[in-house]
């Protein structure tokens, strides 16, 4: 599940991609317009520094912006930056694993094989969406949004 750090993250992102290139955002703004706690969003946004997602400038005419192009930077990257493992449980994620204390034969766990299949698919569309396909969502018709697994 994403956590309102990883949802304020993608919020924030999101702002600084309609940003023009170079144009740097002030936090208070970012905050603001998208209804996000200031000094919880100092904090998400520093993670997105040290992860080399976001990049800061000091003084008159700094404030945060993209560390590489929209089009560069994919969505499940911001994710586990923010919330860590796609992965509902240890035993089922690829970068996290750690072995269940609770079971006896994970190949044939059924609760790990459906966990595994769920982390699958979340990755393949975190994994293959860019920051600025996200960003393009909110100009697409909502019917069109609507696909099956």
């Amino acid at each position: 599940m994403l956590t309102m750090k990883g949802k304020y993250g993608l919020k924030a992102m999101i702002h600084l991609a309609g940003l023009d290139k170079g144009t740097p955002a002030l936090v208070n703004d970012i905050a603001t317009t998208n209804d996000i706690p200031k000094k919880f969003l100092n904090t998400i946004l520093s993670e997105l520094r040290n992860a080399r997602l976001a990049q800061s400038k000091k003084g008159k005419g700094g404030g945060y912006s993209l560390a590489k192009p929209a089009h560069e930077i994919r969505v499940g990257d911001i994710v586990r930056t923010l919330d860590g493992p796609l992965a509902p449980i240890a035993c089922a994620s690829k970068n996290y694993y750690r072995s269940c204390d609770d079971c006896g034969d994970e190949d044939k766990c059924p609760v790990r094989l459906m966990m595994l299949e769920v982390r699958n698919a979340i990755s393949t569309v975190l994994d293959n969406r860019t920051l600025a396909e996200m960003r393009a969502l909110s100009d697409v018709d909502a019917s069109a949004l609507m696909f099956h697994i």
